[in-house]
């Protein structure tokens, strides 16, 4: 019922800049929190960036001033700015959406995964 769908990855060298893009579509009554999570080989799946509705955002400390998430409520879509890129951003990156479904209630809503690699 509800598609999640990211862009935007791909290789790119240390000190090098990414836009990561997410789309959200579907019986869709609102979209409270969107967000940005990554998970590298051999680690847990964590919160890289949020933004709710209202545009308050929340940043990992390892990307703060570094990636800037933001988000166009009219068309349910969520993007990430990466600059600075380092080695150690490299993993593959989830879209999340917080959304209420109609006739449902709120229910986490994950994309497939876009792959960031930062090698020179």
């Amino acid at each position: 019922q509800v598609q999640v769908v990211e862009s935007g990855g791909g290789l790119v060298q240390p000190g090098g800049s990414l836009r990561l893009s997410c789309a959200a579509s579907g019986s869709i009554f609102s979209v409270n929190t969107m967000g940005w999570y990554r998970q590298a080989p051999g680690k847990q799946r964590e919160l890289v960036a949020n933004i709710r509705w209202g545009g308050s955002t929340n940043y990992a400390d390892s990307v703060k001033d570094r990636f800037t998430i933001s988000r166009d409520n009219a068309k349910n879509a969520v993007y990430l700015q990466m600059n600075s890129l380092k080695p150690e951003d490299t993993a593959v990156y989830y879209c999340n959406a917080r959304a209420v479904v109609v006739g449902r209630g709120s229910s986490d809503y994950w994309g497939q995964g876009t792959q960031v690699t930062v090698s020179s």
